[in-house]
């Protein structure tokens, strides 16, 4: 494990990036720690959260999947995909809104469904599981807004300035969404193990994060047809993160939590983005020693 590590921080090292990663053994509970106790900003990670919450509101019978929204332009929460990005009034059930939350990170989606469960009930739901460390203090609309007022007249183009960079609100764990790399990989092995809520809605949950069209983060570490990942994005400025599960055809599960920050305030940073995918490689890896070699 100490070379795992080692190795872990040079990549996050070579990538320009200050990483933080938790990666547990969903079954042996065997696991790797690189500053998983750290708090970080979630950014659209959370919701992961949000899924669970509604997935338990389902289980409990306070709501039904299948029931039908409008999602009218006028009120969408900003965003370049999925509903944000319709120009068109729409009206779908609960559960295809989830889907759209999950697999592009529809802003406007996820609002959309907080509208539906509200914020004190994300946080009923993650207190439920253990996750101490985890709070959701504003919806996605919410902490878009306050970018855009802690950047100021400059506007988008201020968000390359790192001082600007420096006073968002967004990007300060105690001042919005946040978590820690570990409640991350504990809420994803509550998810596979059927702990989170009922069998069937743990199956549709796996089913939504395998549906994530992201392949850049945590995907990248693990290009092999037999190797299945599901997870999570999330992006803010300065800010990509990723976590998931990583399950191999031998029966291993692997839940992994990375995340990065970066000094460099370029939206593009294809270095930054595979890092995750790396690093989650190394960890895995570590964790399966035991298992491919038999001891």
């Amino acid at each position: 494990m100490t070379d795992a590590l080692a190795r872990i921080r040079a990549a996050f090292a070579e990538a320009g990036v200050t990483g933080r990663l938790h990666a547990l053994d969903i079954d042996s509970g065997a696991q790797l720690d690189a500053g998983a106790d750290q708090p970080v900003c979630t950014a659209s990670v959370h919701k992961l959260c949000l899924l669970v919450a509604l997935h338990d509101l389902a289980a409990a019978g306070h709501l039904d999947l299948t029931e039908q929204v409008d999602c009218p332009p006028p009120e969408r929460t900003p965003g370049p995909t999925g509903l944000a990005a319709m120009l068109d009034p729409v009206r779908m059930s609960l559960r295809d809104v989830a889907y759209l939350m999950m697999a592009v990170s529809d802003n406007a989606a996820a609002d959309l469904l907080l509208a539906r469960v509200g914020l004190d009930a994300v946080n009923r739901t993650t207190a439920r599981l253990g996750l101490s460390r985890t709070h959701a203090v504003h919806t996605f609309g919410e902490m878009l807004a306050t970018i855009k007022e802690d950047a100021g007249p400059g506007g988008a183009r201020a968000l390359a300035d790192p001082h600007v960079i420096t006073r968002l609100r967004a990007l300060d764990p105690a001042r919005t969404n946040r978590s820690t790399p570990r409640d991350m990989t504990r809420l994803l092995g509550a998810v596979w193990r059927d702990e989170a809520c009922a069998p069937e809605h743990g199956a549709a949950i796996r089913r939504l994060l395998a549906l994530q069209v992201w392949p850049h983060r945590l995907a990248s570490g693990f290009p092999f047809d037999d190797v299945h990942v599901a997870g999570k994005t999330g992006s803010l400025p300065t800010v990509r993160n990723e976590v998931g599960v990583v399950e191999y055809p031998d029966g291993g599960r692997y839940a992994v939590a990375v995340f990065t920050r970066t000094a460099s305030t370029a939206a593009t940073l294809p270095a930054a983005d595979a890092v995750i995918g790396t690093a989650a490689r190394i960890a895995v890896d570590a964790l399966r020693a035991p298992r491919v070699t038999g001891t």
